[in-house]
């Protein structure tokens, strides 16, 4: 994955506007935090292959730390704490915040078609 350029990641997300497409959005501590430390509190989310239709789609922040919103027509899907990107083989945006030792933390993920797997 890639340092997020602030500019082309804009660029990349506003392909997908007014299109349907495809949502993987993720979150997680879980996995890493209660075995390294008991009194830590598991959080995640999960949500694959949801189907929606952004009309606005905004990148903010700084390189510690990015947000990114999608507007639909009944609200707002973000993801907050990103900071590395990606386009991958099949034209996948994908997006993501690790912590220190790489773990994933956050990820949004966005396509034209499925997700597989």
């Amino acid at each position: 994955m890639n340092v997020i350029d602030q500019e082309k990641v804009q660029y990349e997300l506003e392909k997908f506007l007014n299109k349907d497409v495809y949502i993987h959005i993720e979150t997680t501590n879980g996995a890493y935090a209660s075995h390294h430390n008991e009194k830590a509190f598991n959080v995640g989310v999960f949500m694959r292959n949801a189907k929606v239709r952004y009309n606005q789609a905004k990148i903010v922040g700084n390189p510690t730390s990015y947000r990114v919103g999608l507007k639909t027509e009944n609200g707002w899907i973000y993801a907050e704490g990103v900071r590395e990107y990606e386009i991958d083989e099949e034209g996948h945006l994908l997006i993501a915040g690790h912590d220190q030792e790489g773990r994933l933390l956050v990820t949004l993920e966005i396509s034209e078609n499925p997700f597989v797997n």
